[in-house]
């Protein structure tokens, strides 16, 4: 097997979910300047209520790719009502409150809803059901599963419809606008209010496109699953230029990659003194030089005006 392919592979697959939900982050961070440490955890609800609805209809007789439609649609519903809802009872009333209030705000409801998850679904790990085919196809001297397959896909597919969106749109229009100065925007005729809404239950869409498919992929569910995934995609939010859609992906991508890289080759680079179970310092050394040395990110302008 190639293993600078295969890791490869892996890293775009990896990087391709770290986008998704760098999108939110980036999105929120655009409209109202606010980091939502909550983020990952809309990813943890997506994918537990996606193993509920599978769960609940394995005896329906139905085939494995429409109980993962299935279960993906209601949660995507579930993430958009709770990110809804969160943004009017949490956020909202903090808009022009200092900084660190809303900041703090968003610590709380993460852990908020990490309790209420383990009491909802309990804090056992849960076996997440094979819903696709899992026979490999082979790329040269690599191979990639359907799943991995359709998370490239989807992640592709994702980016397109919000590069439209934002940019075809009327409500693509109002976002840019309530962006830059929500006072004039709202002069001219939008409603702040109902963007932010919007751009927060966008957000939740993608998180629970990503957390089903992580949930698809890894196959496990449980109440901590969105935190490290979440502070990752943060990083990669940092990495790419926080407030950039673009910067999002590629720094998603970038980060995978690097990840994916680095605990193939950690190994070898150390001497066997460190293993593959050490990528995870990867995102986090990417923060530091990021923040150090380059803190608006690869793509990113908007950070260092807003700074």
């Amino acid at each position: 097997m190639d293993l600078f392919l295969q890791q490869v592979i892996n890293g775009l697959v990896l990087g391709s979910m770290y986008a998704l939900i760098a999108l939110g982050y980036t999105m929120v961070y655009g409209i109202v300047n606010l980091i939502n440490f909550a983020h990952g955890e809309v990813l943890m609800v997506g994918a537990l209520t996606s193993w509920t609805v599978v769960t609940l209809l394995a005896d329906s007789g139905l085939p494995g790719p429409a109980l993962l439609l299935a279960g993906l649609l209601v949660a995507m519903v579930v993430c958009g009502a709770l990110n809804f809802t969160i943004e009017k009872i949490a956020y909202r009333p903090l808009r022009n409150a200092p900084r660190l209030a809303p900041l703090i705000t968003a610590m709380g409801m993460s852990l908020l809803l990490q309790t209420l998850a383990m009491i909802v679904w309990k804090p056992e790990y849960k076996s997440f059901p094979i819903l696709l085919p899992d026979e490999p196809f082979e790329i040269g001297d690599a191979v990639i599963n359907p799943t991995q397959v359709l998370i490239l896909v989807l992640t592709a597919l994702a980016l397109v419809t919000l590069s439209w969106l934002v940019n075809r749109t009327s409500l693509g229009r109002a976002m840019r606008a309530t962006a830059e100065n929500p006072r004039v925007a709202a002069l001219m005729g939008v409603r702040p209010d109902t963007v932010i809404s919007a751009t927060f239950v966008i957000g939740a869409v993608l998180a629970a496109l990503a957390g089903v498919m992580w949930a698809a992929n890894y196959g496990s569910v449980q109440h901590s699953m969105g935190f490290l995934p979440g502070l990752k995609a943060f990083t990669a939010a940092v990495f790419g230029g926080i407030g950039n859609l673009a910067g999002a992906v590629v720094g998603g991508l970038l980060l995978g990659l690097i990840e994916s890289l680095g605990a193939g080759y950690i190994g070898q680079l150390t001497g066997g003194v460190l293993g593959s179970h050490y990528q995870d310092i990867f995102a986090f050394v990417v923060l530091i030089l990021v923040l150090t040395l380059r803190p608006q990110g690869l793509l990113g302008e908007r950070v260092a005006d807003r700074a």
